[in-house]
């Protein structure tokens, strides 16, 4: 596995960085144990800001660390997908209430995204950039910068198990769909309809993202003959 560094911020930001994108795209496998030492010497860096690095992913959900083992990417686990969702779906439509209409500008700009989205590929890292872009672009005049940060957060929580699933069940036309039904309602103004369609974008794939997680590791749990 080749590993290439871009140094923009400082060096635990960016190693923090690196490594979240290599659990999203499956480089990193659920469960699988990181070697700091091994990660350190691919970069040519210290350990010292690896495991700063990967400390601040175990904040956010990425990894695990387990006392004398190290760190282990965060298992996919099917309660773990229902909470995170349960609070996006709260946040997100709670924050487009307080952002108020579109402009007329920001509309093309949504609308452009989707189209952008509708012509991804399938590809599920491209895909699922451009639906979180869509919705930060979406909530981007919200004026609780709290809240905004917030939903950043779980938008990164989310990343794991959206880039799996994408990666065996990539459904682009759905999501979609589900984007315009939000736009149709803000055109005509209608708020608390956009909500309301933002709400159930994000409570319907749900079942389907679990079921899913639990198939997977029923498989995997499987003995081997």
């Amino acid at each position: 596995m080749a590993l290439a560094l871009k140094l923009r911020q400082n060096l635990s930001v960016d190693l923090a960085d690196l490594v979240r994108n290599l659990i999203v795209e499956g480089t990193f496998r659920s469960g699988e144990r990181i070697n700091e030492v091994d990660l350190a010497s691919r970069l040519d860096v210290s350990r010292t800001p690896v495991r700063e690095a990967l400390s601040r992913l175990a904040s956010e959900g990425f990894v695990t660390i387990q006392p004398r083992r190290g760190f282990f990417v965060q298992d996919l686990r099917p309660e773990q997908v229902e909470h995170l969702y349960m609070i996006r779906a709260t946040l997100d439509p709670a924050a487009l209430e307080l952002a108020g209409i579109p402009s007329n500008s920001q509309l093309v700009r949504l609308a452009s995204i989707n189209k952008q989205l509708s012509t991804s590929g399938g590809d599920p890292s491209l895909t699922i950039d451009l639906d979180d872009r869509w919705h930060l672009e979406l909530l981007s005049h919200c004026h609780n910068q709290i809240l905004l940060d917030l939903i950043h957060q779980f938008i990164l929580r989310t990343r794991p198990y959206e880039c799996a699933y994408m990666r065996e069940h990539a459904n682009v036309a759905v999501v979609v769909a589900k984007h315009a039904r939000v736009l149709e309602a803000l055109r005509t103004k209608d708020l608390q309809g956009a909500a309301a369609a933002l709400r159930r974008n994000l409570q319907t794939a749900v079942p389907q993202l679990i079921q899913w997680l639990r198939k997977t590791s029923e498989s995997r749990d499987e003995p081997r003959v």
